[in-house]
């Protein structure tokens, strides 16, 4: 168990890293040049199937790291 714990935990880490960002630049947001950054932005595609992923990966490391706890 402890094995796909580790497994899971790789291919999470992995995910996080393949996903776009959600600003054009990290500039124009620290500075607050853009009011309205997520008001209009939906993920398609191969971008929804990664946020997905991580989100099913997520709860699976959450749950699995519960039951070890045990």
């Amino acid at each position: 168990m402890d094995v796909f714990l580790i497994i899971v935990s790789i291919i999470l880490i992995i995910i996080v890293l393949l996903q776009s960002g959600k600003a054009e630049s990290t500039s124009s947001v620290i500075m607050g040049g853009n009011a309205d950054l997520f008001s209009n932005r939906k993920e398609r595609g191969g971008e929804l199937f990664v946020s997905r992923l991580t989100m099913v990966l997520g709860i699976t490391f959450f749950c699995l790291c519960l039951f070890l706890s045990f």
